[in-house]
């Protein structure tokens, strides 16, 4: 049940690390913030080219389900010495069937094993996509990037995902040794969301 002047936005995502983020990125603000597995929303195959297109995609889609405002994410790591990858292809790296954080930090760290610390570079990339409705022709779209550099091996219980091996030279640590607070400032997420919250302002959508 909504309270006064709730919205209510469905996030289109089954992760449920991103999903627990959403919810803190959202904990004081006037929304409501539901999971589309709530809705029994099936899965899209994501066949866009960049991050941006595949969060279109995912956001339209839960839209048409749910008939109520969505927010789609797409995010993954983009590794210099990889030309990019894993890219779009984050959460798929080790096989199209396989969407699981050891096998794909596993698989990372095998193509980087030749490749020196000082040219892991990398970073975090995320396109948030937010629809009013399905047919909604000005999607507002908003990215952000997060630098760092590849580890040799994981570090921290912190996170999902790449967080343990995606080290910040800034703050000395892995990723997945921030706390969930620290990390959900400066990440690239928490970029993101920043930076849609102003749009959503900018809209009187709060």
């Amino acid at each position: 049940m909504l309270m006064n002047n709730q919205i209510e936005i469905v996030i289109a995502s089954n992760n449920p690390g991103k999903l627990k983020e959403f919810i803190q990125l959202f904990s004081d603000l006037p929304y409501k913030v539901t999971a589309q597995s709530d809705f029994g929303v099936t899965t899209v195959e994501e066949t866009g080219l960049s991050f941006v297109e595949n969060a279109i995609i995912k956001a339209r889609h839960a839209c048409q389900q749910t008939q109520l405002p969505c927010i789609a994410d797409d995010s993954g790591i983009s590794v210099d010495a990889l030309r990019g990858a894993p890219g779009i292809y984050s959460a798929r790296y080790a096989g199209e069937e396989c969407d699981d954080d050891d096998a794909n930090n596993s698989l990372l760290l095998e193509n980087l094993k030749a490749v020196p610390e000082v040219q892991r570079t990398a970073r975090f990339h995320c396109a948030l996509a937010f629809l009013r409705y399905t047919e909604d022709p000005c999607p507002i779209i908003c990215q952000a990037s997060w630098e760092g550099q590849i580890l040799l091996e994981a570090q921290g219980d912190n996170g999902f995902g790449y967080d343990p091996l995606f080290y910040l030279p800034l703050s000395g640590c892995s990723s997945a040794e921030l706390a969930p607070e620290q990390k959900n400032r400066i990440s690239h997420r928490g970029q993101a969301m920043q930076k849609l919250l102003i749009e959503l302002s900018k809209n009187n959508l709060f």
